[in-house]
């Protein structure tokens, strides 16, 4: 398609359509679902942008996975294969980084920080659209030390 060259970098954005109130606050979280993809892609892109000394540095999202469809678990396709590391019952760790943290509200959209407790919260993997889930938030860190394995991008 790009007739050898390499692809420009993917944007993806969520928008809130009835979930917000006015342009001055965010989506109501629980409503949203948060968009996922591996913490990879996070890595990668640290190496290529250079932090902006006035940009957050972002935060990271303890999350305890509740279900998923099955779909999940047989993508092998190369840049797909970081779905197979999400699992029923296990811990995840989703870091907010620029672009998706808001500049403004210093949030990720999904991030679940205004639900309640015991919510169950929704979240869908990029990549693949029958990849999806559910998951109950457990704590906010500010320093991410997130495992390799089980470490997730909000996008």
């Amino acid at each position: 398609q790009n007739g050898g060259k390499p692809c420009p970098p993917l944007e993806e954005r969520a928008g809130c359509v009835e979930y917000h109130r006015d342009r001055d606050s965010m989506c109501r979280q629980s409503l949203v679902p948060a968009l996922i993809t591996t913490g990879g892609y996070g890595k990668a892109r640290r190496k290529r942008d250079v932090l902006i000394e006035s940009e957050a540095p972002g935060y990271c999202v303890e999350f305890k996975v509740q279900s998923l469809t099955p779909n999940c678990m047989v993508e092998n396709r190369p840049h797909t294969r970081w779905m197979q590391y999400l699992r029923e019952g296990f811990t995840v760790c989703v870091e907010c980084q620029p672009p998706a943290l808001n500049s403004k509200f210093q949030r990720c959209y999904g991030d679940g920080i205004e639900a309640e407790r015991n919510q169950i919260l929704q979240w869908h993997a990029i990549g693949n659209p029958r990849c999806r889930g559910t998951w109950k938030w457990i704590r906010q860190m500010e320093s991410c030390s997130c495992p390799s394995v089980h470490s997730f991008l909000f996008i």
